[in-house]
């Protein structure tokens, strides 16, 4: 692969803590409500500073980590890696962070792919 596995996890970690979080509820004049802090909002600063983290990877990188969602959700085969990451290079027609961040259950699909890819998502987590 042509990512580490201590980036996916990354990754992954970060993509649960976008996840969780609901749609805002509250008005305006509830800022100390300790329940907000699970609200999505439009300044939210872990999905900025996810999106930031994924634009950063290199081309390789990236294709590597659109490969691994495929081969997670079960577009490709693990043994179809190359064809997987030729494929993302070829069809990326959107900033790789804004098709990544769309994607439900990407922090699942993720560790699908490095499971089926043999590698253990739970030490690479862990390690973080």
């Amino acid at each position: 692969m042509d990512i580490s596995p201590a980036k996916v996890a990354h990754v992954i970690l970060r993509a649960r803590e976008v996840d969780v979080k609901v749609g805002a509820w509250d008005s305006p004049g509830d800022d100390g409500d300790a329940d907000a802090i699970l609200e999505s909002r439009a300044d939210d600063a872990t999905a900025q500073e996810l999106a930031d983290f994924i634009a950063g990877l290199n081309e390789d990188e990236q294709a590597a980590l659109v490969a691994l969602v495929w081969i997670g959700r079960e577009t490709f085969e693990p043994e179809e890696w190359d064809e997987a990451v030729a494929t993302a290079r070829f069809e990326a027609t959107a900033p790789t962070e804004d098709y990544l961040l769309g994607i439900p259950l990407l922090a699942e699909y993720l560790e699908a792919g490095l499971e089926r890819m043999g590698v253990d998502p739970t030490e690479a987590e862990d390690d973080l």
